[in-house]
Order: structure tokens, then C-alpha cells, then sequence
């Protein structure tokens, strides 16, 4: 029993390794990782490596067909809306939920208070408090199976977030006045005014992260807004 712990915290820790090397860019789209490069890099057995591997196809980070190589995957345009859109669908209903009751999670307040003591500068020091303000909101529901559906966007999630920070399509101030305002009209119980700022929060990275990446955006890559910071 012993020894098969010990091999599943080897196969989370690579995995955790290989998956922070993807959102730091170190890995890029389209980059092969074979079996071979993995347990040799990692001083470990071909299945491990194989093993963590498979972690990261399951979550959408990597992307490999029958009997091929795994390699990074590459979002396309659509691939990003079909992201966004998917996300929006679950958060909107949640914010709907939580409005209801005028439940504001505190942790969702916390992240957004992280993100403006953001000294450093750095854009991709925003897409973690970013990520937790959102997921907070989703769990705040208490519902299992949501919170396990929204979990199984978050690494591509994630790295359509790492790209929208590393490109810098989107001003944090703006991130933080967005996000401040979603919460206030939760405790107002506004909850289809919540789900429409959310819309047009997502809706406006999702396009400009479209246009960069060669697609054609919609009109809410230039959406203006009114906390749009002067």
C-alpha cells in the first residue's frame, strides 16, 4: 500500500512541475513531450511519466491522439470561445444563485484585495488571485458537481488567462473595479445585473485574446466600460 502512494505522489508532483512549467510559458504551444524525455528529465519509470502525463491530457493541457506524441496544446480562436462561453454559462447562473441570498463568499473579497496589493507588476502574478476570485464564487454555491464541472475548465482556463496577462490585453485596474462591482450587486441581490457584467467581463477577454491569437473579435474586444479607470 505503501509503495502505491508514494507512486501517485510522484506522478502529482511531475504533473504540478509540468503543469506550471505550461503556464509559465517555459513550455510552449505545440511543444512535444514524449514518455522518454519525461522520465529521463524526471529520474523516473516510463509509466510514471506516462502516468503524468495523462494527468495533464485529462485536464486539457496537453494534447495527444492515439498512439502519438503529447504536445502542448494549441488554442485556436474558436477553442477560446468555446472556453469562455462555457465558463460564462456556469458562473452567470452561480452569480444569479448568490444574489438571491446576497451572499458575497469572503474569499472571493480576499482575492480581489490580493490582486491590488500586487506590487510587482508582473502580469501573470494576477491570473492566480484572478483564478481564485472566480472559483471562489463557483463553490460558494455548495453544489459538488458544479464545482467539479467548473474544476474541469480550469487548466485550459488558466491558460487562456496566462496568455490575456502575458499579451496584456486587459488593465487590472479594470479587473479589480470589475470584480468589486460583480460583488456589490450580489449583496444588492442583482443578480441578472451581476450576471451581465460578468458577461461583458469575460466577453471582452475572450475577443481581444481571439484577436491575438489571429481570429476575427467581436465587438466586445472594444466594449467600453463604465469603471474603465480615467
Amino acid at each position: 500500500m505503501a509503495g502505491r502512494i508514494a507512486a501517485v505522489s510522484i506522478v502529482d508532483a511531475i504533473a504540478a512541475d509540468l503543469r506550471s512549467r505550461v503556464f509559465s510559458g517555459e513550455l510552449r504551444s505545440g511543444e512535444a513531450l514524449t514518455e522518454t524525455d519525461i522520465a529521463t528529465s524526471y529520474d523516473v519509470a516510463r509509466p510514471t511519466a506516462k502516468a503524468s502525463i495523462e494527468k495533464l491530457v485529462a485536464e486539457g493541457l496537453l494534447d495527444r491522439g492515439t498512439h502519438k506524441t503529447a504536445r502542448v496544446v494549441e488554442l485556436g480562436p474558436e477553442s477560446v470561445r468555446d472556453i469562455y462561453l462555457a465558463r460564462a454559462y456556469l458562473e452567470s447562473e452561480v452569480l444569479r444563485r448568490l444574489a438571491r441570498s446576497h451572499e458575497v463568499p469572503e474569499e472571493a473579497v480576499q482575492a480581489n484585495r490580493d490582486i491590488a496589493a500586487l506590487k510587482t507588476g508582473a502580469p501573470l502574478d494576477v491570473v492566480e488571485p484572478d483564478m481564485r476570485f472566480h472559483t471562489s464564487l463557483i463553490d460558494a454555491v455548495g453544489n459538488e458537481r458544479i464545482s467539479r464541472m467548473y474544476r474541469s475548465l480550469v487548466g485550459e482556463v488558466r491558460l487562456c488567462m496566462v496568455r490575456v496577462q502575458s499579451l496584456h490585453l486587459l488593465d487590472t485596474e479594470l479587473i479589480l473595479a470589475e470584480h468589486r462591482r460583480i460583488l456589490e450587486l450580489i449583496e444588492a441581490g442583482e443578480g441578472e445585473a451581476a450576471a451581465q457584467l460578468l458577461d461583458e467581463h469575460l466577453g471582452r477577454a475572450r475577443e481581444r485574446l481571439v484577436a491575438a491569437m489571429g481570429g476575427t473579435p467581436g465587438p466586445e474586444a472594444e466594449q467600453p466600460s463604465e469603471l474603465q479607470p480615467h
